[in-house]
């Protein structure tokens, strides 16, 4: 799939195409990596958004990880991180990094000559702010020239222009290396910057040149790296991914040092949390061949607040009837079949939603393939009906878990499915406070975060203190005794657990 590499460099251009009058940076790769004209590129973004996802409630993002390759190849991948934004939300200014293709050097290159202009339009550059940057931090300099030719982020521009109603201005940054202490100089530069109030863009595509499969299997391990927010741990499986022998691989991440960055940021910061919002590489693309592939992630950093209650004083046990089970058992079925079959699955309220069904509760939907675990999707707390949740989570589980490949027409007939509705969560001191086979538990520490359901322990024997070193190593990444830390919250929930098969 070098077609894909061909259009990333074969474009060279003089600096009068450049450079506009002004010194506004002009497009660069429109006709090549996207629609040239206004109206086409508009129908293009429109399709590329057509299947994307909508925003979470009760979250702000603050970051999100995009491709850059033609959207023939990944746009819907791309618009899969933007559609986390709502549309709606404002920004004092969009921040958006990447990594220079063409040139090297010593920092971070910041465009503050003009504005840059894409078919839609012209988007206005923050130059006070990039101006800032290079007066407080020498590894913040001005180098035009890497960004002139630069594809990385001048295609997540019409991104930003068709998706958020008002966009804000832009910071343009390019890095030139791959240096970690100059990464960690520059994260430092912006950090003052990284908050509820500015959107930071990382533009990156993930593998280059392997197969479709083996792009699948190290995408997935690289972006769960980027997921569990330790920069040093990331670093390590990005020089295990590429010294591992796979077949033709180029790299793991080509904008890894943007990660980096990113990761150095968010390092520490309470109340973040990461997700993957989507996968996909060229071989799903009909424009490519699934031999050499290059492969796109989209990452979304939000900030999300825990909801901390105390315990029911009512003495009442959320239970449902057998007939509210099998609606939510059907609803989960139909969501999955919907994206197997290429249509949306947005149902109108259905006549058998039940008042227990409309409330606003969280919900985990574990797919299972031959008793083994093929997809494990969930929310805590939500502000849509329990119903909506399920169809939902549902379709996550089957085609969002980041640990497993979407789920095939081949394999559905295999899978069973289990729900699990949440209670509200509690926060509890330590292990003695945890009741097997009745407690889930939720790790929080800095940006690092990992739930367990309440049948876990049960199944697989645990006590209270085995459950929580399961939980801190496997699934926060803040390893075996993690939980024990003062910084680490541990939260509780009760969960009413039930599935097709204990339902049949």
């Amino acid at each position: 799939m070098k077609t894909v590499g061909i259009i990333l460099f074969a474009l060279i251009l003089s600096p009068m195409k450049i450079f506009g009058q002004g010194h506004d940076r002009q497009p660069a790769v429109s006709g090549s990596f996207y629609p040239a004209s206004e109206g086409a590129l508009r129908n293009e973004l429109a399709a590329c958004f057509a299947e994307a996802g909508a925003p979470r409630p009760g979250v702000r993002v603050r970051a999100v990880i995009v491709p850059h390759a033609g959207y023939v190849f990944s746009g819907r991948t791309a618009a899969a991180g933007f559609a986390a934004v709502p549309s709606g939300a404002v920004y004092d200014n969009i921040f958006l990094i990447g990594v220079s293709h063409r040139y090297a050097f010593e920092g971070a290159a910041v465009f503050t000559s003009g504005d840059m202009v894409t078919p839609l339009g012209k988007v206005k550059v923050n130059r006070d702010a990039g101006e800032k940057l290079r007066a407080t931090n020498r590894w913040f300099i001005e180098h035009d020239a890497a960004h002139g030719p630069e594809h990385s982020l001048e295609v997540e521009l019409p991104f930003i222009q068709y998706h958020i109603e008002n966009p804000p201005s832009v910071v343009p940054i390019l890095i030139g290396t791959r240096n970690t202490t100059v990464l960690k100089a520059v994260a430092s530069g912006l950090q003052p910057w990284f908050n509820d109030r500015n959107l930071f863009v990382i533009s990156s595509d993930f593998s280059h040149y392997p197969s479709y499969d083996d792009a699948r299997r190290v995408d997935r391990l690289t972006g769960d790296a980027i997921i569990k927010g330790d920069p040093d741990a990331f670093l390590k499986t990005i020089r295990s991914v590429e010294s591992s022998g796979t077949g033709n691989l180029v790299t793991a991440m080509c904008g890894w040092p943007a990660a980096l960055v990113l990761m150095y940021m968010t390092e520490g910061q309470a109340g973040l949390t990461c997700r993957n919002a989507g996968y996909t590489n060229s071989g799903d693309s009909p424009h490519g061949s699934k031999d050499e592939v290059v492969g796109y992630n989209a990452i979304v950093v939000e900030k999300k607040s825990v909801t901390v209650t105390k315990p029911s004083q009512s003495g009442e046990k959320f239970m449902l009837t057998a007939e509210e089970k099998g609606t939510l058992l059907t609803i989960a079925r139909d969501a999955i079949t919907a994206r197997l079959e290429g249509r949306r699955h947005d149902p109108a309220d259905p006549p058998d939603i039940t008042p227990r069904l409309r409330e606003p509760l969280g919900a985990f939907v574990t797919i299972t393939k031959k008793g083994e675990l093929r997809g494990c999707i969930g929310r805590f707390t939500s502000s849509e009906p329990l119903w909506k949740v399920i169809g939902q989570m549902a379709a996550e589980a089957a085609f969002g878990d980041p640990r497993f490949p979407a789920l095939t027409a081949a394999e559905y007939p295999l899978t069973e499915i289990e729900i699990s509705v949440l209670g509200p969560m509690t926060r509890v001191r330590g292990a003695d406070e945890i009741k097997i086979g009745t407690h889930g538990i939720y790790l929080k520490s800095g940006m690092r975060s990992g739930t367990l359901l309440p049948q876990v322990a049960s199944e697989r024997g645990w006590n209270a203190e085995q459950f929580l070193g399961y939980c801190a190593r496997d699934k926060a990444g803040i390893g075996w005794d993690g939980w024990k830390d003062k910084n680490c919250e541990i939260y509780v929930y009760e969960a009413y657990v039930f599935g097709e098969k204990n339902h049949k």
